[in-house]
């Protein structure tokens, strides 16, 4: 199995993208890599097991791939959490603050049952605010939510402040 340094390692920088000054951290050699990919999957799903996992829920986009892989791995149920209109059923929807202006997200109403253990998963953690707004849509279904689980963490933005309510774990931390 992999090591966190080889995982960390895999991660490419990308100088620059989207827009200058802005260092990317690019996933797609570690997701593109067998043995990277599923050694974060299944370090992630082993620090889960046994805590009765209900629900994953994923955030567009990465957070899809993510999620997907662990609620199986889990044996759990998958939930999207989109953009707005994506959803073809009822839906909650949960307006956030972004760096410019504002964004939006969106979950089935009937996705969870109250009370059902939600572990929510993304592929980073930059400024928190995408996933402070689901953890909050989360908790419209009335879900106790497990933890926050990310591949990568900036700690340098400070993204854990807006999730003091919320237990929340990173695999990679840059």
């Amino acid at each position: 199995m992999a090591s966190l340094e080889n995982l960390k390692s895999i991660i490419r920088d990308i100088p620059d993208f989207p827009k200058k000054g802005i260092v990317f951290k690019d996933i797609t050699p570690l997701l593109n890599n067998p043995e990277t990919f599923n050694a974060s999957i299944d370090i992630l799903a082993d620090r889960y097991r046994g805590k009765k996992i209900d629900k994953v829920v994923g955030i567009e986009a990465r957070g899809f791939i993510f999620g997907a892989a662990l609620a199986y791995k889990l044996n759990a149920g998958f939930i999207p959490v989109r953009k707005p209109g994506k959803l073809p059923y009822k839906t909650y929807s949960m307006t956030y603050e972004l760096e410019y202006g504002e964004d939006q997200l969106e979950i089935h109403q009937d996705a969870i049952k109250p009370g059902q253990k939600v572990l929510i998963a993304d592929d980073l953690l930059a400024t928190g605010g995408t996933v402070k707004a689901t953890a909050e849509l989360v908790g419209k279904l009335k879900a106790d939510i497990v933890e926050i689980a990310f591949l990568i963490e900036l700690t340098f933005l400070n993204g854990r402040d807006k999730l003091s309510d919320y237990k929340a774990f990173s695999l990679i931390q840059y």
